[in-house]
């Protein structure tokens, strides 16, 4: 059974992109939905989502009204599952880690990295930093965020956030190379 607005669609100019969208939307989302949930895509609301957002710069293009809209949206549907099995079958299991499986005898890198247990630690080494400098650098270089996105945060100019930086880093060497008694 079609939509009401169908009918308005079918009166009103073939070139209405909005109307056809609206129509084609009113009439295929639940048989598109059903399409890809049957044929076991694992999030078929994100994909149907894809498929029209697919479908709407493909209007101005389009032939055939209504009927040449659903054509165009099960292709495109039918794309997005064989690329969904396309993606699967490149992307490896994953397995959960188990502890008391791992017969590993060295320490784990994580204890290795940050020097637990040995009194010099990269958290203790920050510790001795000033706050500034201590943000500088878990924005910069743990967070991984641009000069320009850690001037946002910190309400410094970019320039500042340079300064900030290099002097911390600057400190955090010195503090490194007094504590392992290196020149």
């Amino acid at each position: 059974m079609l939509d009401p607005l169908t009918d308005e669609y079918v009166q009103a100019d073939d070139d209405d992109r909005a109307l056809l969208f609206t129509a084609a939307y009113n009439n295929f989302s639940g048989p598109v939905f059903g399409y890809l949930r049957a044929r076991g895509v694992d999030d078929p609301e994100a994909v149907t989502q894809d498929v029209f957002l697919a479908l709407y710069p493909k209007l101005a293009t389009l032939h055939g009204g209504l009927q040449g809209a659903r054509t165009l949206l099960f292709s495109i549907a039918h794309a997005r599952m064989v690329d969904h099995y396309r993606k699967r079958e490149r992307t490896p299991d994953s397995t959960p880690y188990e502890a008391e499986l791992d017969g590993r005898r060295a320490p784990s890198a994580e204890d290795q990295a940050f020097d637990r247990g040995a009194g010099l630690g990269v958290t203790e080494l920050l510790e001795d930093l000033a706050p500034d400098h201590r943000e500088v650098l878990a924005l910069r270089v743990v967070a991984d965020l641009s000069v320009e996105e850690t001037a946002a945060i910190m309400g410094k100019s970019e320039g500042a956030v340079k300064q900030l930086q290099r002097r911390a880093l600057s400190a955090l060497r010195k503090r490194a190379q007094l504590r392992n008694g290196t020149s």
